[in-house]
């Protein structure tokens, strides 16, 4: 399976209102809410961004077969 370069954590910074728009959309979905109900205990002490990027890699890892 490739990987997401860390690098690729570039192309959020470069427009910070659409990925804080995008994040803030992604974080009130019930898809989210109920992948972190799923991991409490995984993600404690992680912040909102890393949430949401992880939740983004997993869900394209799990489209992805």
């Amino acid at each position: 399976m490739a990987q997401i370069p860390a690098s690729s954590d570039r192309q959020f910074c470069a427009d910070p209102e659409i990925w804080y728009s995008l994040k803030c959309a992604i974080s009130t979905s019930s898809g989210f809410q109920r992948w972190q109900l799923e991991r409490d205990a995984q993600l404690h002490g992680i912040r909102l961004e890393q949430q949401v990027q992880r939740y983004l890699r997993e869900t394209l890892e799990t489209l992805a077969y």
